[in-house]
């Protein structure tokens, strides 16, 4: 999730940290990528259509590469999606492909913090491992957070940690193995966590601790007026948004059910979404398939002059993905 951020180097994308922000936040894990899609085309961009199939990361490292380069790249990335071999890329192929990719995301990150928790190097993060790499310091030096934000950040997050280790630990071991871990870092991936995701979710913003989300603690956690100035536009859709499709019991509030209604909507599949608006921008022949000529023609939409760092990648078996 968008909103997540470090309360320390060592505390990755598990801890959050309340400040207030200036800019949207976005919450919503399976959101219609039209919602994002419009602000990135105020700017003539596809920066969207790039993270789907790329992923955030590896996109970024394209804006090195001259317009013939991303399309060289482009068009091995092609071969690879084509499973089929037939020279057709199908909305399934692409579907596959952008899944293939969030979820190459989330293991990796898990792989380069693996060794950071595995202190023992048993091959599993205990939760006292992960405790001691994540709050070592302020455990053995509470007086040096008396009085502060961290130390109200760092009491909030650790049993709130505790309880999302203790629910992805399947096996009650207290010891996480690399998929428990992954749930741990990324619960938005695995169905046994939304549950924790959506507790988590409501306490971030449920400042007045009644256990519900008002109109103004949801608007406060995407804007808030530092400047005193008038709400922008966008705001102002979202209190319509609140009343109109948040509140769906409209008692004024949401409880967990509509707030789960709200971050995780069960009747939108985001990868297939992405794949079916790729296929329908480049389709010139509108046979529901894309050969790599169509896809090369319109190569700003994929990739642009930014992609993925292929260099390395392209030498991966397809299967690794």
């Amino acid at each position: 999730m968008e909103v997540l951020s470090f309360v320390c180097a060592a505390l990755l994308c598990t801890v959050l940290v309340h400040g207030k922000p200036t800019l949207r936040k976005e919450r919503v894990i399976n959101k219609d990528p039209e919602l994002s899609r419009k602000a990135y085309e105020d700017n003539s961009s596809f920066q969207y259509d790039h993270d789907a199939f790329l992923g955030k990361e590896e996109a970024k490292t394209f804006d090195q590469l001259s317009p013939e380069e991303s399309k060289d790249k482009l068009g091995k990335i092609v071969d690879r999606i084509d499973s089929n071999v037939d020279g057709y890329i199908t909305t399934a192929e692409l579907k596959s492909w952008i899944k293939r990719v969030q979820k190459r995301y989330v293991y990796e990150n898990v792989a380069k913090v693996w060794t950071d928790y595995d202190l023992n190097k048993d091959n599993k993060i205990s939760w006292e491992e992960y405790k001691q790499a994540t709050y070592g310091y302020y455990l053995a030096n509470p007086e040096e957070f008396d009085e502060s934000t961290d130390q109200f950040s760092f009491k909030k997050m650790l049993p709130r940690d505790e309880r999302r280790f203790r629910t992805a630990d399947l096996n009650g071991d207290l010891a996480a193995d690399r998929e428990e871990f992954t749930s741990f870092l990324h619960p938005e991936e695995f169905d046994h966590m939304r549950d924790t995701v959506v507790l988590e979710t409501l306490e971030d913003i449920d400042k007045n601790g009644d256990g519900h989300v008002d109109e103004d603690e949801y608007i406060t956690d995407m804007f808030a007026h530092e400047d005193g100035g008038p709400e922008p536009d966008w705001v102002k859709t979202e209190r319509e948004q609140f009343s109109d499709f948040r509140d769906l019991n409209k008692d004024g509030k949401m409880d967990m059910e509509e707030i789960r209604h709200w971050i995780m909507p069960q009747d939108y599949d985001h990868a297939q979404a992405e794949a079916r608006h790729l296929v329908y921008e480049s389709d010139q022949d509108k046979d529901e398939m894309l050969t790599k000529e169509e896809i090369l023609e319109n190569w700003n939409m994929f990739v642009g002059s930014q992609a993925t760092n292929y260099g390395e990648d392209l030498t991966k078996n397809h299967d690794e993905l």
